[in-house]
């Protein structure tokens, strides 16, 4: 059965052709809505595609053609292009509304497994997804034609997507609550731990005073600055099991020879989506995991600093 889908699908590179590329040229330049139609499982990867052209830069919505037939035809304007999905061409709740939206003058676009239907003679852009057989024992359901039909919708989507030139972040602005969103949305400075919740002491304090610091303010780190709050060092708890494996002494032992110096830093302005990619790669390159950051304006000096935690807490890992 997964065989018979994936030859259909594996079909379909030879018709993207002219047919295909005009398709794309309409759905680019509508100066209005993507509007879909189709009965059935066509109606249900009509819906899918909708969907997924919206979220790629493609404002799209979908109509039932039953309704459409009572009046939410009127969802249509002279901006909008069509996008119509029949397996046979023919489907008679789709045939119906053809002249209007003919009428309405937007464009029409086709999926059909007929190019000489009656939906395939309409279409200004006609592309067949038709299949040489169903992956149905009886050859009856719509199977390989609606992941054919589905497959063809997502390319002309993502075809689209690039001639607009619609980039991750515009696709993050679409998706606000998912993973992604949040991750090119969010900065640092909107995760951070600012002022009082900063884990600091200065260049002159003890690893006792330094261990203090940081168990108070539970981040797992604390940093060390000098008389102008640069960052000059930065303090884990790895560091302190390494320090103790050392034999240090805690009371009189100095923040400063401890620490590790030149820590990983970054910027109020680092989208979410860096601050986990550069921390993963820190961590790959380096002698040990990265699991919190300090953030350091142009000037070195400490304005924040977040965690692993934080950033689970958002959402973006």
């Amino acid at each position: 059965m997964i065989a018979i889908e994936a030859e259909a699908v594996a079909a379909l590179g030879a018709r993207v052709d002219a047919r295909f590329e005009k398709a794309c040229d309409m759905l680019l330049g509508c100066r209005g809505r993507v509007v879909v139609t189709g009965m059935g499982k066509s109606g249900h990867i009509g819906g899918k595609i909708a969907s997924t052209l919206a979220s790629t830069g493609t404002p799209a919505f979908f109509v039932h053609p039953g309704e459409a037939s009572h009046g939410d035809l009127g969802m249509i304007t002279p901006h909008d292009v069509a996008l119509v999905l029949s397996n046979s061409g023919e489907t008679a709740e789709v045939v119906a509304i053809l002249p209007i939206i003919k009428r309405i003058g937007g464009g029409l676009v086709t999926l059909t497994g007929n190019p000489d239907s009656t939906l395939g003679r309409q279409a200004d852009a006609c592309i067949d997804v038709g299949v040489e057989k169903e992956a149905c024992p009886h050859n009856l359901a719509p199977t390989a034609s609606t992941t054919a039909t589905l497959v063809m919708g997502d390319a002309l989507a993502v075809v689209v997507q690039r001639m607009r030139g619609f980039s991750a972040q515009d696709f993050a602005r679409t998706h606000p609550g998912g993973m992604l969103g949040k991750r090119l949305l969010l900065y640092a400075a909107d995760l951070m731990h600012t002022g009082d919740a900063l884990p600091l002491v200065d260049d002159a304090a003890t690893l006792r005073q330094l261990v203090l610091e940081m168990s108070s303010k539970s981040l797992g780190m604390a940093g060390v600055v000098d008389a102008e709050n640069k960052l000059i060092g930065m303090f884990t708890d790895g560091d302190l099991r390494r320090a103790l494996g050392r034999k240090a002494d805690i009371y009189n032992s100095r923040a400063v020879d401890v620490m590790t110096r030149e820590p990983f830093t970054i910027r109020p302005d680092m989208l979410a989506e860096e601050i986990v990619t550069t921390m993963r790669q820190f961590a790959q390159h380096g002698p040990h995991a990265v699991n919190g950051v300090f953030v350091v304006d142009a000037d070195a000096r400490v304005v924040g600093a977040l965690n692993t935690h934080d950033l689970l807490k958002a959402g973006v890992i």
